[in-house]
């Protein structure tokens, strides 16, 4: 287990017996910035929650470090808030968030749901929680002229970039594991990190950069090549515009719908049942052809027209560039594409102030523009003019762009976002058998590529003479979009997985996940209980004899 910490906490002084997990309601108050001698740091709040909606009472402290006004003039500081369960079961969990971060998510550690947490959030187990902004304000008052772009516009200052990519998480960790020392009397007794998204991606860059902090990794959807993904953005928009002018129309509702049938079509049955799920990734991907869609001529019925597959393909591709060298990455079809999730970010969004054009284009847009690009461009935020910067992006001149440097931008994207051994994995920290590295990422994933994932995990496992198993462990999610959705069993406990492989030695040979009876996009035909297990990567679940709802007729094998 992990007893570390950046900072010297002998001598605070803060609890005196109180070495016992129970922390009384006024040690709410006793942590204070000056015994923390921390530099910079502020506790701008702490206040005790009652027990409500299936979270137990805790107190919540919030706070600030390093102020600063940046070079665009604006005000910025890593906030934060920790939340610290009246029976603490002696762990810390550091809740590292999606998106483009900018405002602090209530420290649960989880969805409110807990769906990747066994349906129970890991602040309600009994964990110390960790949330941040990252550095910045999502919502500051001077950006919000930009419009759709104000969210990206911290770009436009190099620390907050270093701050969102790295440098937020590694000065409040330490922060965090000193709150929770004060408040309880010692220290945790073992430390977790996780998040999906740009939540996994920072997981991941933890794994690299800090790894003495945590003891167990969870990393859900990671977006650890988020400036290269943020260019299949501009890839997707330019080739599904040449399918429709309008995006939103690109691929309709019932094209989407088509496409789904038909990959489950062919590749429901790969894994030995017809369920309605894509099981069996490697045979789907050599099964299914995206010409199979193509209407023959003089057909208009269950089919597509040639510029909709012509799309298809070459979004699925990934993007590239004149000589043909790939950008990012390419992509798996799963039953999961064409659902809502996926038709969200690719197509067509349901927020009617973006003017339902999709995630893609909008904050993938201004993220690609502000955040990942050196210099930073600045453009105008009405969705039009972010679909139009994107369809004028070029592959050649524009892409290299996440890998520059220029004057006060001393890091590139690829440097202050991607883990430092992004292409050449080894995670030499892990290796002693000492830390553990759990992966899950849905197949249907419309943002970051699921064989992007599996690339590096294979590479890392190639590094360490096969033996990544050991310490690291890749689940892929059949039919699952993205960090939830899709046609899928999206609930299961990764990190009850993770806590016995990290505090038990007990390595996850498979985990049973369930249906979410909040996803509307399960089909009736499943039963409310059906159950299957998630098996570690290259292994997939075989369906060997009895009921098909069951997780018990499947067997985790190798293709």
């Amino acid at each position: 287990m992990i007893r570390t910490g950046a900072l010297v906490l002998a001598g605070l002084g803060l609890v005196g017996a109180a070495s016992a997990a129970r922390a009384e309601e006024a040690g709410c108050s006793k942590v204070t910035a000056e015994a923390l001698k921390v530099a910079g740091l502020t506790l701008t709040g702490s206040k005790l929650q009652e027990a409500a909606d299936g979270l137990p009472r805790h107190c919540i402290v919030s706070g600030k470090v390093n102020e600063r006004t940046g070079v665009d003039g604006h005000a910025y500081a890593i906030q934060f808030e920790i939340r610290l369960p009246e029976t603490w079961n002696g762990r810390f969990l550091h809740q590292v968030n999606g998106g483009n971060d900018g405002v602090v998510v209530p420290a649960l550690g989880d969805k409110a749901d807990g769906l990747v947490s066994g349906g129970v959030t890991p602040l309600a187990r009994g964990f110390a929680v960790l949330s941040s902004d990252s550095g910045h304000s999502g919502n500051d008052p001077a950006n919000k002229p930009r419009g759709l772009a104000a969210g990206s516009a911290f770009g436009l200052d190099p620390q907050a970039r270093r701050d969102y990519g790295y440098s937020a998480d590694t000065t409040l960790a330490p922060i965090a594991k000193a709150i929770i020392s004060a408040h309880y009397g010692k220290k945790p007794d073992y430390s977790y990190i996780a998040g999906c998204s740009n939540g996994g991606r920072h997981t991941m860059v933890a794994a690299e950069r800090m790894p003495e902090q945590y003891d167990g990794f969870l990393v859900g959807n990671p977006g650890f090549n988020l400036p290269r993904a943020a260019v299949q953005h501009a890839w997707d928009v330019q080739a599904l515009t040449k399918a429709d002018a309008d995006i939103r129309k690109s691929i309709t509702r019932e094209d989407a719908k088509l496409i789904s049938s038909k990959i489950t079509e062919v590749c429901d049955g790969l894994d030995g049942a017809k369920d309605g799920l894509t099981t069996n990734l490697k045979a789907c991907q050599k099964a299914f052809d995206f010409d199979s869609l193509r209407c023959a001529a003089g057909a208009t019925e269950a089919c597509l027209p040639a510029a909709k597959v012509d799309a298809l393909k070459k979004s699925f591709a990934g993007p590239h560039n004149s000589k043909g060298e790939q950008l990012y990455s390419d992509w798996p079809v799963d039953g999961g594409v064409g659902t809502g999730n996926w038709r969200a970010w690719k197509v067509e969004s349901p927020v009617a102030p973006w003017n339902n054009f999709p995630i893609i284009a909008t904050m993938g847009g201004a993220s690609l523009n502000y955040i990942f690009s050196t210099p930073p461009v600045e453009i105008e935020g009405s969705p039009d003019k972010l679909v139009e910067k994107l369809q004028a992006f070029d592959f050649d001149k524009d892409a290299p762009k996440i890998y520059a440097k220029d004057g006060p931008f001393t890091e590139s994207a690829m440097d202050f976002m991607a883990p430092p051994a992004v292409d050449n994995p080894t995670l030499p920290a892990f290796q002693s058998g000492a830390r553990k590295m759990l992966i899950y990422h849905g197949q249907a994933d419309p943002v970051f590529s699921i064989n992007d994932t599996i690339r590096w995990y294979e590479k890392l496992d190639a590094n360490v003479q096969g033996k990544a198993d050991t310490f690291a462990r890749l689940f892929a999610l059949p039919g699952e979009t993205h960090c939830g959705g899709g046609v899928t069993l999206e609930k299961f406990d990764a990190l009850g997985a993770l806590m016995d492989w990290v505090e038990k030695g007990k390595a996850p040979e498979a985990i049973t996940a369930s249906v979410n009876a909040a996803n509307k996009e399960v089909p009736s035909s499943w039963s409310a209980q059906r159950t299957r297990p998630l098996c570690p990567w290259p292994k997939f679940a075989k369906y060997t004899s009895g009921d098909v709802e069951q997780a018990s007729s499947f067997t985790c094998v190798a293709e």
